[in-house]
């Protein structure tokens, strides 16, 4: 079987300005350095990666130059999307070389169609607001840009997540009215998933035929905290980023990898390559 076309999506980067941390704890550049190194040391590096949003904290031209400065050892094509946290224009003037930007106007949405896989990338966000929309016009040019390629297997990037998380102090910032988009995913097939960020977890669901689910953040995770109206607070569980694998035989197929310093690989058996005759790996 050929290698499957690689995809990282990495989200929620909060980029702040040197020396800042945010909310006076993460230091967001060091974890996001980290995961550069984590990503470039894999065995098999990824072919494409896509940034799901919030890449800065504030939306500042100098965290924007910040973020350039920490991604810049990724040697692979990079795909950049705004969340709630980022400033359009900014984005589009600190990386002038990303032409993809400017694809579509006012919004921040785009398509990719040099890889195995179809990227579209969907502009969820309001201006000074938490949660997202997808208004009449971003609605209609989606259904555009599904309807050139229905026979190109796709997925399709969006900020802020289409389905209740029952996070309930992320769904109050969530996407207001995921009915439209619902509609047309519905009506274009080759949406292999949707995949989004905002949540800083990795979650999966169902979602208008296709499957749905969110990235864990590059710094700091939401707590899982299921208690009405609990308050919105995070924690340091360990930052990850997501790796999708496809082949047309396959599908999609969803990894969570996780960044940092653990023990291991060990052979299953105590030694060796791999299991010894008689035991059972997994």
């Amino acid at each position: 079987m050929p290698a499957p076309f690689l995809l990282a999506q990495l989200s929620d980067l909060h980029i702040g300005t040197r020396g800042r941390l945010a909310y006076g704890v993460v230091n967001t550049a060091e974890m996001l350095s980290a995961c550069v190194r984590d990503l470039s040391g894999l065995k098999r590096l990824p072919d494409a990666a896509v940034i799901s949003g919030d890449l800065t904290d504030h939306g500042r031209p100098e965290e924007y130059a910040r973020l350039r400065e920490l991604l810049a050892p990724l040697r692979m094509p990079l795909y950049l999307m705004p969340g709630n946290h980022d400033d359009r224009d900014a984005l589009r003037a600190a990386f002038p070389d990303h032409e993809y930007l400017r694809q579509s106007g006012e919004f921040i949405q785009y398509a990719i169609d040099e890889h195995p896989l179809r990227i579209v990338a969907l502009d969820t966000v309001i201006p000074g607001e938490s949660g997202g929309e997808l208004c009449e016009k971003r609605i209609a040019w989606l259904d555009r840009t599904l309807a050139q390629a229905p026979e190109r297997a796709t997925a399709v990037f969006m900020h802020h997540p289409p389905f209740r998380t029952f996070i309930d102090a992320m769904d109050a910032h969530g996407l207001h009215d995921s009915a439209p988009l619902a509609e047309v995913i519905g009506r274009h097939s080759q949406v292999d998933a949707i995949l989004c960020g905002h949540v800083h977890r990795p979650i999966e669901v169902r979602f208008a035929g296709t499957r749905a689910s969110t990235a864990p953040s590059t710094a700091h995770q939401v707590a899982l905290d299921f208690a009405e109206s609990a308050p919105l607070r995070f924690v340091m569980e360990p930052p990850g980023y997501r790796l999708h694998a496809y082949l047309s035989e396959t599908g999609l197929v969803s990894h969570t990898a996780y960044i940092g310093e653990f023990a291991g690989p060990y052979a299953f058996g105590g030694g060796g390559n791999s299991p010894r005759s008689g035991e059972r790996a997994g």
